[in-house]
């Protein structure tokens, strides 16, 4: 990559940080509700974690905390959606057209910021999730980090495979949230991943949130390591290698998308 394409996507980063900047209310909800939610679900998920026989001691942040963040997470992709498409609303995008900037450098730089506050809100809701609910891991927390990393990517590209695929914000919200909620009923962010239906077995291997609830649980509840988690993290970096295939081969930057419906 040349001095003048690391330049122009730079200058469209720190935009784009200003615009988190600004108004950072979606990003403060995505992070706290999780929270919340914790505290009503925890005795449901303790009962479930002990009938499950996972952890005989369990407390229930065990599935809580890592549930919840991945539920959350998903939702994400309704965020990156809005802010590829305010660009059409706001009739900047023709302008970013017409300026020395590449689709592919367009593309790039919209990635830095959410992918940033992916990594954010899943840390924040780790850490006081743990804190609060008394979340115990039991093995490597740097596994943790090795599940969570492509996990963020993973939802990114999510994110602009839609954008590229979808004409219409309408379309962007409705399959993005249908889809964050199949990912949390198949994942097991919902209920822990042996408590779920048995038809619901074949199907889960094809959501990514299953990998990485796996992947929390091997580290979590199963005393795993970086080791332990090596196929769910390669997994989700395969689920984002697809879905950035995906955007590449479907976005157009002179395609017009619409606001409304």
């Amino acid at each position: 990559m040349g001095d003048g394409a690391l330049v122009r996507i730079t200058a469209l980063v720190r935009q784009d940080v200003r615009l988190l900047m600004r108004d950072y209310t979606p990003l403060l909800v995505r992070t706290v509700m999780p929270l919340l939610i914790m505290g009503f679900m925890q005795p449901l998920f303790r009962a479930a974690l002990r009938a499950g026989g996972e952890a005989a001691d369990a407390n229930g942040a065990e599935q809580g905390v890592p549930g919840m963040a991945v539920m959350f997470l998903f939702f994400m992709v309704n965020i990156i959606g809005l802010s590829m498409f305010r660009e059409h609303g706001w009739n900047t995008w023709d302008r970013l057209r017409a300026s020395t900037a590449r689709p592919v450098e367009l593309l790039a730089a919209r990635l830095v910021v959410p992918l940033a506050a992916a990594v954010f809100q899943l840390a924040v809701i780790f850490v006081v999730g743990g804190l609060l609910f008394g979340l115990q891991v039991s093995g490597s927390y740097l596994g943790l980090v090795v599940v969570a990393l492509p996990l963020a990517l993973c939802v990114v590209m999510l994110g602009m495979a839609l954008v590229a695929l979808c004409r219409t914000l309408s379309q962007l919200l409705v399959i993005a949230n249908i889809l964050a909620l199949v990912f949390a009923g198949l994942g097991g962010a919902l209920t822990p991943q042996s408590a779920m239906p048995d038809w619901a077995g074949p199907f889960a291997p094809a959501a990514p949130s299953y990998w990485a609830m796996r992947g929390f649980n091997e580290v979590i509840l199963r005393g795993g390591g970086v080791a332990d988690v090596l196929l769910p993290a390669a997994v989700l970096c395969a689920f984002a290698a697809g879905l950035a295939v995906v955007a590449l081969a479907f976005f157009r930057a002179e395609s017009r998308k619409l606001s409304y419906s």
